[in-house]
């Protein structure tokens, strides 16, 4: 059976982009909770690999901290996603709004030996901008982004359903004429 690997594409990315239009507060929970239920399998794995082990070859195993560290905080995620969200968006604030304030530096600081136009202070002064708005707004920061990311996503299965019919007719006409 031969897999359609376009149908696949557009069908994934169809799917992410409603979700990210229709429900983009919500996605950002889920994403914590996936995370957090990766990290949940990791800790019990890694748990009951010590409770074999130890039971079986080595009575004297070390307690694998970094199971029960990775369990809990898995655990944690689970049920505090928005706390993580949160937290993940003032970091990225931040690190926009150090980004922005470090290349204006940069800008003034090479101002002292070349000519530096105006128009190169625009994108570090948006960045700032944007870091600040991130810091201050975070749910409408993320709600924005993943609302562009979902757009986006949707722009793409619409270009990849329209690629599927386009080249699907292209082979047809190939194979007549041949």
């Amino acid at each position: 059976m031969k897999t359609n690997y376009p149908l696949m594409r557009f069908l994934f990315a169809l799917v992410v982009g409603l979700i990210l239009v229709i429900w983009p507060n919500d996605a950002a929970n889920f994403i914590v909770i996936t995370i957090g239920i990766l990290f949940l399998i990791s800790g019990v794995v890694s748990l009951v690999g010590y409770t074999t082990s130890r039971s079986k070859k080595n009575p004297a195993a070390r307690m694998p901290f970094e199971g029960l560290g990775s369990l809990l905080f898995g655990l944690w995620l689970v049920i505090m996603p928005g706390f993580f969200t949160n937290i993940i968006m003032f970091l990225l604030g931040f690190i926009l709004i150090l980004a922005g304030i470090f290349q204006i530096a940069s800008l003034i600081t090479a101002r002292k030996s070349v000519r530096v136009p105006g128009a190169f202070y625009i994108i570090p002064s948006l960045v700032l901008i944007a870091g600040i708005v991130v810091v201050f707004s975070p749910n409408d920061a993320l709600h924005t982004a993943f609302l562009i990311i979902g757009i986006s996503s949707l722009v793409y299965a619409l270009s990849e359903l329209i690629n599927i019919f386009k080249f699907k007719q292209f082979g047809q006409q190939e194979k007549i004429e041949q």
